[in-house]
């Protein structure tokens, strides 16, 4: 997972204000909770700068797959424990008959299910980690034991 140190070390560290933030660091964390993009630092696209971009794009790729809730799951990883699925408090919360006593979800409320083995995101908007009123919820995250589910 990349870091806000790693992106800022990345950037020019002008605090030119030219992505209308007022120093390198606030745009690191804007570029990392996507908020901004690479190109919205116009010194980046400079010359001198080409390597550091090229740098920057490579580890922020990860970040393009993630969901709006920076939920990025790695397929190749997830076995299909379900241990996520029933540890999410809001599948427990909306899936009382599925979910919440261990059973594959019942509703189709839920945002984490395994299909094929696998686990899936359906509903992202549903985790407490979307919108203005974030959570930092990490119960999918910690009770994964390949790592297969990561936020970014």
């Amino acid at each position: 997972m990349v870091s806000v140190m790693e992106i800022y070390q990345l950037t020019p560290k002008l605090n030119c204000k030219k992505c209308g933030l007022p120093t390198c660091m606030a745009f690191a964390v804007a570029l990392l909770a996507r908020e901004k993009q690479i190109e919205d630092c116009t010194p980046l696209l400079e010359p001198k700068y080409e390597e550091k971009l090229k740098k920057l794009r490579e580890v922020m790729a990860p970040v393009a797959g993630a969901t709006e809730t920076g939920l990025i799951i790695h397929e190749d990883r997830c076995y299909g424990c379900g241990n996520c699925v029933v540890a999410c408090p809001v599948n427990v919360a909306n899936d009382p008959k599925g979910s919440a006593i261990g059973l594959g979800p019942k509703s189709d409320k839920v945002i984490l299910v395994v299909e094929d083995g696998v686990v899936k995101c359906l509903n992202p908007k549903e985790c407490r980690r979307f919108g203005p009123n974030r959570i930092l919820c990490n119960l999918c995250t910690a009770t994964c034991p390949s790592k297969a589910i990561e936020f970014v």
